[in-house]
């Protein structure tokens, strides 16, 4: 069971797809399944697709107006896309996603995968709001995958991951991944401290704040770095207002 993964759709538009998409999760041992403002979704037009064991997985869908409301408490966002023009670097195979996946324990991460609607895909928005992108290999001259399609290749990779037993050895100190809600309140928090001590440029804070957005995601976070990170912030912030203060 791929018990600390979840499938988002985001802005779905057709409901047999979504039902197509429930069947894939059942088949591959994934029971959960978010929709993110699907249009005109339909249960009984979506059900005949996700056959019986598919439509339990329907009924408990989850769904959310946004994409980051819905993300809000996963440690990880893999977001699935074609179009690689401005995401050359660190683009991650199905296999390669897998892996990271089925590396974490289910206690201490929760994953996502995020695929966009059939016809145009993520917002460059979506893709930002995500810490890793996957892109499936597929032919030059047709790399144009159906919803479900997608959804069951990278499935099925982290399927082929899953141990042949649900224990592992957890370390008693090990901590849980950050979750991208708390990543973005650290996110908020280092770029007050590097504005408060002229670090940042205060004409485009955000600009410059991508590199190091960037190294976070990398590094994945645990709850234990974090409550360092953000102890280090409000000293810089604490420091540097009592400076202020005693300035004549």
């Amino acid at each position: 069971m791929l018990k600390n993964l979840s499938v988002i759709l985001s802005r779905p538009k057709y409901p047999e797809n979504i039902g197509s998409v429930a069947r894939a999760c059942v088949n591959m041992g994934c029971t959960s399944l978010i929709l993110v403002n699907p249009y005109n979704f339909d249960m009984e037009k979506a059900a005949p697709l996700a056959t019986t064991k598919g439509k339990a997985i329907l009924e408990q869908a989850l769904i959310y107006d946004t994409l980051e409301e819905a993300l809000k408490k996963f440690n990880r966002a893999y977001a699935a896309t074609a179009r690689l023009g401005k995401w050359r670097k660190g683009i991650l195979t199905p296999w390669e996603t897998a892996s990271q996946i089925m590396d974490q324990s289910p206690s201490l991460s929760k994953s996502a995968l995020v695929f966009g609607p059939e016809d145009k895909g993520l917002f460059n928005e979506e893709i930002e709001l995500c810490t890793h992108i996957v892109s499936i290999p597929t032919s030059n001259d047709a790399w144009s995958l159906n919803l479900s399609q997608a959804v069951l290749i990278v499935l099925y990779e982290c399927f082929k991951q899953t141990p042949a037993t649900e224990s592992r050895n957890i370390k008693a100190n090990d901590s849980r991944l950050i979750t991208l809600e708390e990543n973005q309140i650290l996110h908020k928090n280092i770029q007050e401290a590097l504005l408060r001590i002229s670090f940042l440029q205060p004409d485009n804070p955000d600009y410059f704040m991508m590199p190091l957005k960037r190294f976070m995601a990398r590094t994945e976070l645990r709850v234990h770095e974090f409550n360092l990170l953000m102890g280090i912030c409000r000293q810089i912030n604490w420091m540097v207002k009592d400076r202020e203060n005693i300035q004549p």
